[in-house]
């Protein structure tokens, strides 16, 4: 599919996302313009701070708003378009990647392809309030936007910097290894001229699971950094205890847990050192590692109880599903994929029974599976006081899906167990039009509380703040 949008004006209308119905409307109008420049808290996200430490300008417009966003790569190749062809440099040597202006006429010719996606909306919110472009992206005029965007980014107040200041970031939030030194992040808090926060953020998936291929060269590594020796299940346990505080010293309020199911139970730890010395031999059996890794969730958790960052966990994802793909192109490149046998309920018992009512444990759960809300994650948040109703995100961070998920949680948990919008994104330059989508859904669900009788003007206008400030800076620690 092609577009032939030439000429058609980009202009994105100021009721997008907000409800028909006039009186509904006029609520939702209230709310959403209340919240509509408040600053943006952003608690989980994958932008490099060292972005933000360079202070560069960007470079090609498709490095940065095509690239490295594996929304806009997943849909683009599921119509026909070679990754090679959205500037991704095969890593095995048998191609070349798309110069930047092909790349983003491949994106214009298949403009169409994103009607009715949240990554369209994204876009025109995007490519229209950032860099001023007035037209849909077309065939037509690929080559005279894409020298648009060049001219735009060249300038002073589209550097990285300038443009945190003009999203009204307070807060962002990035995705780290245990063993990163942080100095991007110690550089800009002592940094007089950035006034941000730039966060850490503790993700230690890599030494979980003994069957993925880099778990020894990391568990080694990390005995580097540390000055722990890690060949022992302890001597891990004890490394990435001492990174955890290295993070806290450097801002970090929380981890983030990416495992294929919830399960969490402890092994003995005879066994876990058995399997552990196994391992690094790679002689640990696919049933050791999955134990092993199962004991880790648990000692995750155990360590957030004791020192307090806030446990994000996000299970049912099956990583790099086309083996091709991942050989010729490397991760992250837009084939994981919802894998969701796996629940919350009883997986995540041994956790709930051992740091449920703690008083320091706090663990919001994401799902990418919308049934979940209802079923599992939200009747869990209304019991155990560290539990919290993490957003949608990935795959079901779309309009239509947060007003479900709304629908699915407020029943039993209200609004203040819940996470606050989570834009889960490397595309910085999206950052503000995800934040504005959820703002309008938010505004709009609201107004049909008001306009249904359930709750009063008031009430709702302080619960869209809420939403954006005060849930997001108190369930993240922030």
């Amino acid at each position: 599919m092609t577009s032939t949008s030439i000429g058609r004006l980009l202009a994105p209308h100021p009721d997008r996302l907000l409800p028909a119905d006039p009186a509904t409307l006029r609520i939702a109008r209230d709310l959403y313009e209340s919240v509509a420049r408040m600053p943006i808290l952003s608690p989980h996200g994958h932008v490099d701070a060292q972005l933000l430490v360079d202070d560069l300008p960007f470079g090609d417009p498709a490095e940065l708003l095509i690239t490295p966003d594996h929304y806009v790569l997943r849909l683009l190749h599921a119509s026909g378009v070679p990754l090679e062809a959205l500037g991704v440099e095969p890593v095995d040597g048998s191609g070349r990647a798309a110069p930047g202006r092909e790349v983003w006429r491949a994106l214009a010719e298949h403009w169409d392809v994103f009607l009715g996606t949240p990554v369209r909306y994204w876009f025109e919110t995007e490519l229209h309030d950032v860099f001023g472009l007035d037209e849909h992206p077309s065939a037509e005029n690929a080559d005279s936007q894409y020298d648009h965007l060049v001219s735009r980014l060249a300038a002073g107040d589209m550097r990285p910097r300038a443009l945190f200041d003009a999203f009204r970031i307070e807060v962002l939030a990035t995705t780290d290894d245990p063993a990163s030194s942080l100095s991007a992040h110690a550089a800009l808090r002592d940094d007089p001229t950035f006034t941000g926060r730039v966060l850490p953020t503790f993700r230690a998936d890599s030494y979980f699971d003994p069957a993925r291929p880099e778990w020894a060269a990391s568990v080694e590594r990390l005995a580097e950094v540390s000055g722990i020796d890690t060949s022992t299940h302890r001597g891990l346990l004890d490394a990435l205890r001492s990174r955890r505080e290295h993070f806290i010293r450097h801002g970090a309020t929380a981890t983030d847990t990416g495992v294929p199911d919830a399960s969490s139970e402890p092994l003995d730890p005879a066994d876990a050192e058995r399997v552990h010395a196994l391992a690094l031999r790679g002689l640990a059996t696919p049933d050791d590692a999955v134990a092993y890794r199962r004991t880790m969730l648990f000692q995750s958790a155990a360590m957030s109880a004791d020192d307090g960052l806030v446990m994000q966990l996000h299970p049912g994802v099956l990583r790099n599903h086309h083996r091709p793909s991942l050989d010729r192109f490397g991760p992250d490149r837009g084939h994981d994929l919802p894998d969701v046998a796996g629940t919350y309920t009883r997986p995540l018992r041994p956790i709930l029974e051992a740091f449920g009512t703690h008083p320091t444990f706090r663990l919001v759960l994401f799902t990418v599976d919308e049934t979940a809300f209802s079923s599992e994650i939200a009747p869990l948040a209304g019991f155990y006081p560290s539990v919290f109703a993490g957003a949608p995100w990935w795959f079901i961070d779309t309009p239509a899906a947060i007003r479900r998920y709304r629908e699915a949680v407020t029943d039993s948990v209200g609004f203040t167990k819940t996470s606050g919008f989570i834009d889960d994104t490397r595309a910085f330059c999206s950052i503000p039009a995800r934040h504005d989508m959820s703002r309008r859904v938010d505004a709009g669900y609201l107004a049909s509380l008001v306009v249904t009788h359930q709750m009063s003007e008031d009430d709702a206008l302080r619960v869209a703040r809420d939403l954006v400030d005060t849930i997001p800076r108190a369930t993240f620690r922030l």
